[in-house]
């Protein structure tokens, strides 16, 4: 098959934040983006999908159909991080942490 996930994109209300937070978590950079209510990041290999943020009118309702794993070596380490840039955490289970990013959208943060 001749096709691959290129990108995940994220809705956000508040676009420079939203881009300020998952830079933050991510440690990517941002790339030009093709108008000023998308901001797409990408890693410095440019490996794996890149991750872009949306700015929509809407608000988030309900629960996420789709979410972010992300993995580390240091779970309680890499959580307490991404609480301090301004996540709340959901739930916690063995082996992973669900939390939301400052505009509800949920993530898991995943034992490698």
């Amino acid at each position: 098959m001749s096709i691959s996930i290129g990108n995940i994109c994220i809705d956000t209300n508040d676009l420079a934040g939203s881009t300020a937070f998952w830079q933050a978590v991510t440690g990517w950079y941002q790339v030009a983006s093709s108008d000023e209510g998308t901001t797409y990041l990408e890693d410095a290999n440019k490996s794996g999908v890149g991750l872009s943020l949306q700015a929509v009118p809407e608000g988030r309702e309900g629960k996420n159909r789709l979410h972010l794993d992300l993995s580390t070596d240091d779970l309680a380490g890499e959580v307490g991080r991404i609480r301090a840039l301004g996540a709340s955490e959901v739930r916690r289970f063995d082996g992973w942490v669900v939390l939301a990013d400052p505009e509800g959208n949920q993530f898991c943060v995943v034992a490698a």
